[in-house]
């Protein structure tokens, strides 16, 4: 394996990088991630005590520019990290990598004031952002359709608008909220802004957290802000640029999630394979049948198929080349990979693998997430054969490596 690393790209120091992120999230993050995962008092303490000692080992906000705190890795090896924090939900709050999203988004088009009151103590971990985009009565999946308004009266914007699944606004200083600003604009794709909102400015309420499977702790918001003002410095970037600067977010940001799912599937396959090695039946060890080692051996196909062309995504947007379609595969097949290999893994529990005396039954609920956020696996799909269909439209055709 060590050798297939480095041959994916991977330098020595980003090998010992991961190895010691390996070892901090078993090590320290594992043994308490139902506590962190909570969000009561002694998880945030517990939390706090592994941001510290996350800090301190060097391994903090690694994706990040060092001018503005972070470990100030390249976007590629970013990436690599990302395979390991993906082990754990709770690792990514404690080695600082759920900021990088919104740092980045900040870091690129925020202003000094800006980057000055929100960016730097969100990176340091003593403030979390969150992001108002989807909308309840709206298809998620065409952000062009929102509702959500703000228009300019003197130097203050008025913002009304109606968002669910704005995860962690009850944990948020500030929610990025994405709106209607130029109605008239001839291109749906420019009538939009972002703008940034305190959570305790006047208007601004959590309507309620939404119950979704298995969370319950604050993890997905609906909020509501009516007639909710703010100076006019608090926009994000330039005014009608909302779609392009979540296209920003969004885009790495799928990649990242592919990463974390390749982690995910990874912890469930190795509890997979310890399951089938020490657990006897029907005259010998699971590891010793044919359909459990099939379970195995499709498992291992599946995580380094889906483990290449994540990387072979991320090779694309770190040479500035058109990654669309190598993203949309990633994120449609990654989140299968993620749910068959974590679907094996119970299976080769038992009973065992549907209680929470494993993490299986966790990882299983959120699996099912991954095939929604970001965009639904059906526009993913649409998309990917759009974008080959247009090659032949053009008398050409679909080459990988040129695409």
């Amino acid at each position: 394996m060590h050798e297939i690393d480095k041959q994916l790209g991977m330098s020595n120091e980003v090998l010992e990088l991961r190895s010691k992120v390996r070892r901090f999230i078993d090590e320290n993050v594992i043994p308490v991630e139902s506590l962190v995962e909570e969000w009561d008092e002694e998880g945030q303490r517990v939390l706090k005590n592994l941001q510290e000692e996350a800090k301190k080992e060097g391994i903090w906000a690694l994706g990040l520019p060092k001018e503005i705190g972070g470990g100030g890795l390249p976007f590629m090896d970013y990436v690599f990290i990302n395979e390991i924090v993906g082990r754990s939900e709770a690792a990514m709050f404690a080695l600082g990598t759920h900021t990088a999203q919104d740092g980045t988004m900040l870091h690129l088009f925020g202003t000094k004031e800006q980057k000055e009151r929100w960016l730097l103590p969100m990176v340091a971990g003593e403030i979390n952002p969150s992001v108002g985009l989807t909308e309840p009565n709206v298809a998620g999946s065409d952000p062009t359709l929102i509702q959500s308004s703000a228009y300019l009266d003197r130097d203050e914007w008025v913002i009304n608008a109606h968002k669910w699944f704005t995860s962690g606004a009850t944990r948020a200083a500030f929610t990025t909220v994405f709106c209607v600003t130029e109605p008239e604009a001839e291109s749906r794709h420019k009538r939009a802004s972002m703008i940034l909102v305190p959570t305790n400015s006047p208007g601004y309420e959590i309507v309620r957290v939404v119950p979704t499977m298995g969370h319950t702790s604050g993890a997905h918001c609906e909020i509501r802000l009516t007639n909710v003002r703010v100076p006019k410095e608090n926009l994000l970037g330039e005014r009608g640029e909302g779609f392009g600067i979540a296209q920003k977010r969004l885009g790495p940001g799928r990649i990242y999630h592919s990463m974390r799912w390749l982690g995910q599937a990874q912890r469930a396959f190795d509890l997979m394979c310890n399951r089938a090695l020490n657990r006897y039946a029907h005259g010998s060890l699971l590891a010793d049948k044919q359909m459990i080692q099939k379970f195995i051996a499709d498992s291992a196909t599946d995580i380094q198929s889906a483990r290449l062309l994540t990387f072979e995504a991320a090779k694309k947007i770190d040479r500035g080349e058109d990654a669309r379609v190598d993203i949309a595969m990633i994120k449609v097949y990654g989140a299968k990979v993620l749910h068959d290999v974590i679907d094996r893994a119970i299976q080769v529990h038992g009973a065992l693998g549907v209680t929470s005396d494993t993490p299986l039954e966790k990882m299983y609920r959120d699996a099912r997430y991954a095939r929604i956020y970001d965009g639904p696996d059906e526009v993913h799909t649409a998309s990917i054969a759009r974008q080959i269909l247009k090659k032949y439209k053009q008398n050409e055709s679909w080459d990988p490596a040129n695409f």
